[in-house]
């Protein structure tokens, strides 16, 4: 059968990265997102980032903990190599975190919330949806050795272009050593951590439960970073707030999964939707919103694409979980 590339799950996790992580967050509104050079600076630094972290995690032979720490590689390599917006105190989006948080040049709470956002929804999700909606390729490479090496090189060249022309703030040069130390350190741990050995499957509870759980702990994180400063609780505190809710959702997940083997597609599609839900009713909100500096004109309009787009695989997750389902009775 000849290859339609227009239907690769390569090339969908290349732009989906960058809608979730960049456009539907509001970070690049349409306006700033679909520029054209932006739009291509930021697949390749989204795309060719989740799809890097994904080939490396299947060709090692290792699961979603592997992958889960790459993502948070990633989000330290984007934020503190690329961007600088770990160290620079003036970066446009901080808000109060610019001053709340930060010691000896770097802003800890925002750099431990963009780590885990990063590597939650910039590559975690949109591989987990890629593979629900190729579920025949979910143990396959999603692009050749050759085009996984062309798309490395491209990464790090845009990478420079980013480190160079976009973000010219410039951190003492320890900030920098430091902050390649742990990048190459979270992907030697990825590397050498052992898939975990699990006994036999457990039934996953109801698939709705998910949802709330995607949601809460999505809106309890942005809560962490944005709300709870503005309380005067000392930073580490928060810090800790931030890496127990990280704990505490894990282990609810597992749990609820049955120890990460029980659930299915529509469990995993019920858990991003819960999670995107927050920034699908936020997204209004931020077209409504006066007091941004950027142009949020169509915001409403992305959210409600996302929407939709999400019921879509739900039915289509439905209909072929059904569909299992007969085949299995009438083999039976």
């Amino acid at each position: 059968m000849k290859r339609r590339w227009f239907l690769s799950p390569g090339l969908v996790l290349f732009f989906l990265s960058p809608v979730i992580g960049e456009l539907l967050s509001g970070s690049a509104p349409p306006a700033e997102f679909f520029n054209p050079l932006g739009f291509v600076m930021l697949a390749i630094l989204y795309g060719g980032g989740a799809i890097l972290v994904r080939e490396m995690s299947y060709r090692w032979g290792k699961g979603w903990l592997t992958l889960l720490i790459l993502g948070a590689a990633y989000g330290i390599a984007e934020e503190g190599l690329m961007c600088k917006s770990f160290f620079d105190p003036n970066w446009p989006d901080l808000g109060p975190l610019g001053s709340y948080g930060r010691w000896i040049g770097v802003n800890w709470v925002w750099a431990l919330e963009l780590t885990i956002y990063h590597c939650v929804f910039s590559i975690a999700i949109p591989i987990l949806l890629v593979g629900i909606l190729f579920p025949a390729r979910r143990r396959q490479a999603w692009i050749t050795k050759r085009e996984l090496w062309l798309l490395f090189i491209l990464w790090v060249e845009n990478a420079a272009f980013i480190f160079l022309f976009i973000s010219k703030f410039r951190p003492p040069v320890v900030h920098y050593l430091a902050t390649m130390a742990v990048t190459a350190g979270l992907c030697a741990l990825a590397w050498r951590m052992p898939n975990p050995v699990f006994g036999e499957k457990k039934k996953a509870v109801r698939a709705f439960w998910f949802l709330p759980v995607g949601f809460f702990g999505t809106v309890a994180l942005f809560a962490l970073a944005w709300v709870v400063p503005h309380t005067g609780i000392h930073p580490l505190l928060t810090m800790v707030f931030q890496i127990g809710l990280v704990v505490l959702v894990g282990l609810g997940l597992l749990k609820m999964s049955g120890v990460g083997i029980g659930w299915s597609a529509r469990h995993q599609l019920a858990l991003v939707s819960g999670a995107l839900g927050f920034f699908i009713l936020l997204a209004p909100l931020q077209e409504m919103d006066k007091n941004r500096a950027d142009n949020t004109t169509g915001m409403g309009i992305v959210g409600l694409v996302m929407a939709v787009f999400l019921i879509l695989l739900f039915l289509r997750v439905r209909s072929i979980e059904k569909g299992s389902a007969g085949s299995q009775l009438s083999c039976g």
